[in-house]
């Protein structure tokens, strides 16, 4: 036992210093898979392409020709004839919702359906299968699109008369209510609005709409019954499955709770989680946030499967609701300006903590105010510790950017955490809120990245689709799936497909502190590398849409085969 766990040992030293090691050190090794015959796009400056991989302990041993391949690894203990294919480091998607997304498969999933009667039906169907009483859960319609002319109550209370209904919005910013749930919740006319949430009323008679924006829908969630662990963890391998089939073998996590966490953890001590997690703790759970900062960091530094070293907190709501706080009343509604959710005062004090702690901030900001608000929150607790060493420090969205701000994420090396496909499904309306003006400075990538600052790229999954091949279309066209608008919606904001590869390999890598570990294939690196029918160099950009995923590698083992039905 003990010669082995030497040999083990042994082996990782090897593989984590082979970009320092001799060639004899690297030759000594038998691979446990060999990769031949490949394009293989290491994202790595140095030797930026390859044809074949060597993979030893979970690590990358070795890239170079098919010829040294051959010479060198011959003895492999499995080799695989790629036949010309293309190979990636396998995606990070730099801000998701897993739990969000396993849940959905577990709700009634009502994305994109366009109206509010199909939505009903819908519900209708499902309360016929559900015992009189019981809670019917639903998610996905757009709170966005839909703004101007939010449902009601009406629809799903004739719908499931004796089912309570709470329906979750597409973004996480509103929910719809049908009566029986208002009533639950002890929700009607003189109910005061929460802070920092809004319940929507009729504008003739007060009552409830059963639209809840924001915090609001906390009143409804609270009587909501909680998935047990066995539920939640089901979710999470259900997501993950979902994400290893579209090529995302690490996913940073925007929100994890309590039992999130249990789950977590218990799946790796069972060896079912299937990709690797970056979590952020929620700081709306207070007692929660207080507890880890007072345990510090769970780096997951032999397995790289599940840790948590950030916590995510709101300054703002969303664009589409005209939650997001901006500097100067909306274009479209001069009445406001948003909504402030965590003040500036509350994030400094957040984020001095966390600096004290080891822990980033990621703090959840869309207008241009939020957006102000917490870089001077972010320059303040820096200021206040200036031994905190490497912050990272990190702005989710960064959506709509004063000009006077932009310059300010590469000087304070603030992380922005910006998502291609919310500028390609907002683009309809966001001027509208927004106005000529300001627009310059909405999803505004190129303007970012030009000041030297940090980019990694994400979905927000699943209010957003996950695959990221249609995140690289976004944002190397800025134009819908369909080519609209022709040229590109404000082209100068767009980005190369290089630039764009980077965001959700090695960029997204560093925004969790984990350039050193993945991110490129390189020798010493973790063998999470994905398959594609395509390549870098696709003639046209609308072909990135049809990019399939071949094959997903985690630590060198295959967890996805698209030749293999299930």
């Amino acid at each position: 036992m003990e010669a082995a766990m030497i040999r083990v040992f042994t082996l990782a030293t090897i593989l984590v210093l082979l970009p320092l090691a001799q060639p004899a050190a690297v030759t000594s090794i038998t691979p446990d898979l060999l990769l031949i015959n490949a394009h293989i796009v290491t994202m790595n400056e140095r030797r930026p392409e390859a044809e074949a991989v060597a993979i030893s302990g979970g690590r990358i041993l070795w890239i170079g020709a098919n010829t040294e391949a051959r010479r060198l690894y011959g003895n492999s203990r499995e080799t695989l004839d790629l036949n010309g294919a293309t190979v990636l480091p396998g995606f990070i998607d730099a801000h998701t919702h897993l739990m969000t997304l396993g849940e959905s498969y577990l709700k009634l999933n009502i994305k994109d359906i366009p109206t509010e009667q199909a939505v009903a039906a819908l519900v209708k169907h499902r309360s016929s299968e559900t015992p009189r009483g019981e809670w019917i859960f639903g998610w996905g319609w757009d709170e966005g699109a839909w703004a101007a002319n939010y449902p009601t109550y009406r629809s799903l209370t004739e719908a499931a008369p004796d089912n309570p209904v709470f329906l979750t919005g597409l973004h996480g910013f509103a929910g719809w209510a049908n009566k029986r749930a208002l009533d639950l919740a002890g929700i009607n006319r003189g109910t005061p609005d929460p802070d920092n949430g809004k319940i929507i009323r009729d504008p003739k008679t007060g009552e409830a709409t059963g639209i809840l924006t924001n915090r609001a829908q906390e009143l409804i969630q609270k009587h909501i019954p909680a998935l047990n662990i066995s539920q939640v963890k089901r979710a999470i391998e259900l997501a993950s499955d979902e994400c290893i089939r579209n090529g995302l073998t690490s996913v940073h996590e925007a929100r994890v709770t309590r039992v999130m966490i249990q789950a977590f953890r218990e799946l790796v001590k069972e060896h079912r989680l299937k990709l690797r997690v970056y979590g952020m703790l929620d700081f709306a759970d207070k007692a929660l946030v207080d507890e880890w900062l007072a345990r510090g960091p769970e780096i997951d530094s032999a397995n790289h499967l599940f840790t948590i070293r950030s916590v995510k907190v709101f300054a703002d709501g969303a664009l589409g609701s005209r939650g997001a706080a901006m500097l100067e009343p909306y274009s479209d509604e001069p009445r406001t300006r948003g909504v402030v959710t965590t003040s500036q005062s509350e994030i400094f004090e957040l984020t001095r903590r966390c600096l004290q702690h080891g822990f980033q901030v990621a703090a959840h900001a869309i207008g241009d105010g939020a957006n102000h608000m917490a870089l001077d929150a972010y320059e303040q607790a820096m200021k206040a510790e200036p031994k905190a060493g490497d912050t990272r420090l990190r702005i989710e969205h960064a959506q709509v950017l004063a000009p006077m701000d932009i310059p300010r994420f590469a000087r304070l090396n603030v992380i922005a955490s910006m998502q291609p496909t919310h500028c390609t499904s907002d683009m309809a309306w966001a001027e509208k809120r927004v106005g000529p003006k300001r627009i310059q400075g909405a999803y505004a990538w190129r303007s970012v990245l030009a000041t030297g600052a940090h980019l990694p790229l994400s979905s927000d999954f699943p209010g957003e689709t996950l695959n990221p091949f249609y995140g690289i279309y976004a944002a190397i066209t800025r134009q819908s799936p369909d080519g609209r608008p022709e040229g590109g919606w404000y082209p100068d904001q767009r980005l190369s497909v290089a630039e764009a590869l980077k965001g959700y390999t090695t960029e997204a890598a560093y925004a969790e502190f984990e350039e050193r570990n993945k991110g490129s294939i390189e020798p010493g690196k973790l063998a999470d590398l994905i398959v594609i029918s395509g390549n870098e160099k696709l003639s046209s950009p609308a072909e990135w849409l049809n990019v399939r995923v071949l094959k997903t590698f985690i630590n060198g083992r295959l967890v996805y085969n698209a030749d293999v039905k299930k």
